[in-house]
């Protein structure tokens, strides 16, 4: 008998699993970018190949990956021919180390993209629904809605911060996920970490409370306080945490989660194989420590967002107070003139629908960046 299945296998025996989702090779693809907007369905310019455009649509860091994680990334090329069983496990040791937990409540994945995917198949297939407020990262939702889920939204409060209050009053008896990004995302903002703390522990003896925290690094070390607390405690809380953001490896795909190791085994059981690779786990075992690369990571997304906020200040415009690499603020104009004549000056930024309006989502980029986008918007506005 075979002790692990092929990737097709797996992906055959899940789609089987829900009757009414077609087996497709665009379907991870469709469910990752998925549009956030009408404006995006109508205009598709995420899809569209074409010029090289300034990405200020994705999250990603313009400065890494770190000099260490290069230098490892190409000492790892020799083994590039062996599978990374054993470099997997020690990358996973480290992070225990790290979270102070066992090795046994780590689930490395392909960032923490895959990590979303796989509970929120769990929850479409194991039957139940999700509940998270909106606008937030949507991966987790989206697999569970085409695996057949309900998905519960709630409001951001009038600062575009979650409502925890309104959430709780939301979570049902078939609730399987109570799914919190902090900070969030696409809005950037931050909660006072000591409600999240008496949230998550509350909700948590009704539910199971998934907290992504792939930009809590955004903060200053003294200011991050991680729901892995709740972990440790034994709680009924995941925690998801990536090398995609602060330690810039988003394109090599290093992400994990953290919860007790019952939590972890019905992850796995979904999980399609062997998935991580001998280069990006040796970029994550270097990057880990490197606070000086962090530091300066923090310090330039603050410098550059400044100059953002500051331009947004000007023109009066309301936005989420973010403390990452994202901003999110209501579109001067609509939403695919935006997206099309942003493009056609070089940027590619995002388009969100919430509350009937349309809202522009732009990452953070270099200050230099930031400077040759806002002269744009400038003339997109204008136009």
């Amino acid at each position: 008998m075979k002790s692990h299945i092929t990737r097709r296998e797996w992906f055959r025996s899940a789609i089987a699993a829900s009757a009414t989702i077609p087996l497709s090779l665009s379907f991870v693809h469709e469910l990752a970018a998925a549009p956030a907007s009408k404006a995006e369905m109508d205009y598709l310019s995420l899809f569209k190949s074409g010029a090289k455009l300034i990405r200020l649509g994705s999250n990603e860091n313009p400065y890494g990956p770190s000099a260490k994680a290069r230098e490892a990334i190409k000492a790892s090329i020799g083994d590039g021919n062996r599978y990374g069983f054993e470099i997997s496990d020690e990358l996973k040791q480290l992070l225990a180390t790290k979270e102070g937990v066992s090795p046994e409540h780590i689930l490395l994945g392909a960032g923490s993209g895959e990590m979303l995917a796989l509970t929120g198949m769990g929850v479409g297939l194991e039957g139940g629904s999700v509940l998270s407020a909106w606008p937030t990262f949507p991966m987790l939702m989206n697999f569970a809605t085409k695996f057949n889920a309900r998905w519960d939204k709630v409001n951001l409060d009038q600062y575009l911060v979650h409502d925890l209050e309104a959430m709780a009053s939301a979570v049902k008896p078939d609730t399987k996920i109570l799914f919190v990004v902090n900070p969030n995302n696409p809005t950037g903002t931050v909660l006072d970490p000591n409600k999240l703390k008496n949230f998550c522990l509350e909700m948590s003896k009704k539910t199971i409370v998934y907290a992504d925290e792939a930009y809590l690094e955004f903060q200053e070390p003294s200011q991050q306080v991680s729901m892995v607390e709740l972990v440790r405690q034994g709680h009924n809380v995941i925690v998801s945490k990536t090398f995609s953001k602060i330690y810039g490896l988003a394109g090599i795909r290093v992400g994990y989660v953290i919860a007790k190791p019952e939590l972890i085994q019905k992850l796995a059981k979904y999980q399609p194989g062997t998935i991580l690779n001998q280069a990006g786990i040796a970029a994550a075992k270097a990057s880990l420590g490197d606070e000086e690369f962090m530091a300066y990571s923090r310090k330039m997304n603050a410098a550059a967002r400044n100059y953002f906020t500051q331009y947004l200040d000007q023109k009066k415009w309301f936005y989420g107070k973010s403390i990452t690499n994202v901003v999110l603020f209501p579109a001067p104009k609509d939403g695919k003139t935006i997206l099309e004549q942003t493009e056609q000056r070089g940027f590619q930024i995002r388009v969100w629908d919430y509350m009937d309006k349309e809202w522009c989502r732009v990452s953070i980029g270099t200050l230099d960046e930031m400077k040759q986008f806002t002269k744009a918007f400038d003339e997109v506005i204008a136009a």
